[in-house]
């Protein structure tokens, strides 16, 4: 069974940078897409970033893209998201999961994801 921690989380200014962490055990990178997805009130679970098991490929979503960036240690068992210039519409609760899912990590919605951490609160604000 997989088990996923985050940290990383904290109040910051528009503009500055948080850096996420998840470890995650039980888990193996070739078989195991892993993602990053957010909630902020009264909104949808939204995937932000993932890599998927079989390439190795990264994606980021269009609201992130250039700002964010999803990077991994294997050796540690732990995934990263980096986040830069972050504006308030980035608040929220931030999730790191995982799942045996063979396809591209983008294709899967939150809830083909089975194991998640406890999420992180992340709230930008000036």
């Amino acid at each position: 069974q997989l088990q996923l921690v985050e940290s990383g989380g904290g109040s910051v200014r528009p503009g500055e940078s948080l850096r996420l962490s998840c470890v995650v055990s039980g888990f193996s990178p070739y078989h195991h897409a892993v993602a990053w997805f957010r909630q902020a009130p009264g909104k949808e679970r939204e995937r932000v970033a993932c890599r998927s098991a079989s390439s190795g490929r990264t994606w980021h979503s269009d609201s992130v893209k250039g700002r964010f960036t999803f990077s991994s240690d294997n050796g540690k068992n732990t995934m990263y998201l980096e986040m830069n210039s972050l504006k308030s519409e980035d608040t929220g609760v931030y999730y790191c999961a995982a799942e045996r899912l063979a396809l591209s990590c983008e294709l899967y919605a939150a809830h083909e994801f089975k194991s998640w951490g406890q999420g992180t609160q992340v709230t930008v604000s000036s």
